[in-house]
């Protein structure tokens, strides 16, 4: 993706996370937890004819000074409008124009940024009226959208791609593998990068990253063409602690897009945080390749015993991803990180791994036989016919009588099903249930 970032913003309770779940729709987003701040400051992943963007969801904006709470949600949302290329300042319909939504058109003004005025709560062709008076706050023709009913999004989405910028894009050839090294904050993301490229002496040039917060740097080991994409190496400068982990958020969301395959560092002497497995749920949702990097190993308890306990933490806290791969490495010693080439080339295989449709169908066959679906409500699942549509992840879609009755047991059932039939280490799976055509759904 281009980098690109779209906030919300607005006062309280006119809608501005209904908006956010609307414009991300499925895409998992990624909680960021701000100590002090009464709600969670959300970023998701929105596409829209071929652009993808981020969305950041943001707090209510009030202007009470003597309320800490509400100086500091203020704060993150002046974060967000600082760093957006557009903004959508939404407003509600039904209410029509406040006095605090007067004081922070002047607050978005100053901001020199794209504005798209959005009237919100537009629920009927009907009350489009509603929309008129908001031309007072001088942004221009407001939209009339109902983020409840997905009414007038379509409209929005073309609004926005239209003053996004076209950023140049570098394309990288096909068999170029692109690993993004994503962590929280000092966990030895660059270090372990250092140490990689200065061991192999392989740096054939560094250029900037399509985004303004990632390196990348292409290299070549064992004939093979890599290209890191380093998401520490720039950090904004800002008094304010909380922007450090917004802009860090932001850059790993943008390295995980560019990527094949996340090599996500976790620090082995601390162990595992809600950061890390927040982080690792988006790695997955996006479809990428995951290897869990165990840094600091020579810090921590080094017996087998301990790498032991580490792992059954490791597949407790990610249980969600026990398909990824790991090793345990040292950056400061350069202990195992040979290691990490092979399994980088393994996983990249795995993710691009094709199955013939014979053996899919053969497969599914066996597992009905071993494990019936359960009925639902007097209705039983029946699988007609398996094929894999796509790689990168793999992507196989079951053509069934009725989709609702693939229950997400029985889709994990054939996820491991397939798993151990054909591996599939270090990548993500993706099953999909369409009605078959000319079937009955029953």
């Amino acid at each position: 993706m281009n980098g690109n970032i779209v906030a919300i913003v607005g006062r309280p309770n006119v809608g501005k996370s209904t908006l956010f779940n609307r414009l991300t729709r499925a895409r998992t987003a990624i909680e960021e937890r701000v100590p002090g701040v009464t709600r969670d400051r959300l970023y998701g992943l929105a596409e829209w004819c071929g652009r993808e963007f981020v969305v950041v969801d943001t707090g209510g904006i009030t202007f009470g000074d003597s309320d800490p709470l509400a100086a500091q949600v203020r704060r993150q949302a002046e974060l967000a409008i600082a760093e957006a290329q557009v903004i959508l300042f939404l407003l509600d319909g039904r209410e029509g124009i406040t006095a605090l939504d007067r004081d922070i058109a002047v607050q978005l003004r100053r901001s020199g940024k794209e504005i798209i005025p959005v009237v919100n709560k537009i629920d009927t062709p009907e009350g489009r009226d509603a929309i008129y008076p908001f031309f007072e706050l001088g942004f221009g023709e407001p939209l009339g959208v109902s983020a409840a009913h997905g009414r007038g999004i379509g409209d929005l989405l073309d609004a926005v791609c239209a003053l996004l910028p076209q950023a140049e894009k570098f394309v990288y050839p096909e068999d170029v593998i692109k690993v993004a090294v994503v962590g929280r904050p000092n966990v030895g993301k660059s270090s372990l990068i250092n140490a990689i490229l200065g061991e192999e002496r392989v740096i054939v040039s560094e250029v900037a990253g399509t985004t303004r917060e990632a390196v990348d740097t292409p290299f070549e080991y064992q004939g093979q063409s890599f290209v890191f994409i380093d998401t520490a190496g720039v950090r904004r400068k800002s008094k304010v602690k909380e922007a450090v982990e917004y802009y860090s958020v932001l850059r790993a969301f943008k390295a995980i897009e560019r990527a094949d395959l996340a090599l996500m560092v976790l620090d082995g002497e601390k162990g595992i945080t809600e950061q890390d497995q927040r982080l690792a749920g988006f790695i997955d949702q996006a479809g990428r390749g995951l290897i869990f990097v165990i840094n600091k190993w020579d810090l921590a308890p080094r017996g087998e015993e301990a790498r032991q306990q580490y792992l059954e933490s490791l597949h407790q806290d990610f249980a969600f991803a026990r398909y990824a791969s790991y090793e345990f490495v040292s950056a400061r010693t350069g202990r195992r990180l040979q290691k990490l080439f092979p399994l980088i080339q393994q996983v990249w295989q795995e993710q691009h791994k094709r199955i013939p449709t014979p053996l899919i169908n053969e497969l599914v066959q066996d597992a009905l036989l071993v494990n019936p679906p359960a009925a639902i409500k007097g209705r039983r699942l029946k699988i007609y016919y398996a094929t894999q549509t796509s790689v990168k992840p793999p992507t196989f879609v079951f053509f069934v009588n009725n989709p609702e009755l693939m229950h997400f047991s029985y889709r994990r059932y054939l996820e491991n099903r397939l798993r151990e039939a054909f591996v599939f280490s270090g990548t993500p799976i993706r099953i999909e249930a369409r009605a078959r055509q000319g079937k009955e759904r029953s």
